[in-house]
């Protein structure tokens, strides 16, 4: 049966809104996915922090402040890479079977939720987590020292800042120029633990 140009005008449009629905349904579905990652990897890594550094000496609990802060960084590195990275030497990659290549796909053509989790869920729960090691830290460096609390934690606050934000100023610069080598690597390294259905 032949249609007429309204009723194809009417299919168009059915189809427009089916796809609108799906679109709209995905982005509820991954806000309530993400926000329940962001729950579970806050809650593991306020726990690490809580009940690891209050128990170890001010080295070891620097050294996993400073671990924070580089997972931070790291993550948003790959945040803004994927968000730069050019999908077109994958596909040629992937049509060779280079391994993590089919993965860097999936990573560029998801990349708005990729950068969001990897920007927004772990970059911001390693600023905050790292806030919280730090209060940890200065009291026990002041109750060590008897340095004013005050003093100690205004310095310990601070030098965590510039740490953190000179770490993703100088990040940002590295993803943006190195975006497809950071992808492939992080595919390939991905790929060790995880294997996309065909």
């Amino acid at each position: 049966m032949k249609l007429n140009k309204s009723q194809k005008l009417e299919i168009e449009k059915f189809k427009k809104q089916n796809k609108k629905r799906q679109i709209e349904k995905s982005n509820y579905k991954w806000v309530i996915q993400t926000t329940l990652m962001a729950f579970i990897i806050s809650l593991i890594f306020s726990f690490i922090s809580e009940t690891t550094i209050p128990n170890v000496n001010i080295i070891l609990g620097i050294v996993l402040l400073i671990t924070f802060i580089l997972i931070g960084i790291i993550f948003d590195i790959i945040g803004i890479a994927v968000a730069s990275a050019d999908v077109k030497p994958f596909h040629s990659m992937n049509a060779k079977k280079v391994k993590g290549s089919d993965i860097a796909v999936e990573l560029i053509k998801n990349a708005a939720k990729v950068s969001s989790f990897c920007n927004d869920v772990v970059g911001d729960i390693c600023g905050i987590i790292s806030g919280s090691a730090s209060a940890i830290i200065s009291v026990i460096i002041s109750t060590t020292t008897h340095i004013n609390i005050f003093v100690v934690t205004l310095v310990t606050t601070s030098l965590i800042a510039a740490l953190t934000i000179g770490g993703k100023a100088l990040g940002k610069t590295f993803a943006i120029n190195k975006s497809n080598i950071i992808i492939y690597e992080s595919s390939k390294f991905i790929s060790y633990f995880y294997k996309l259905k065909k």
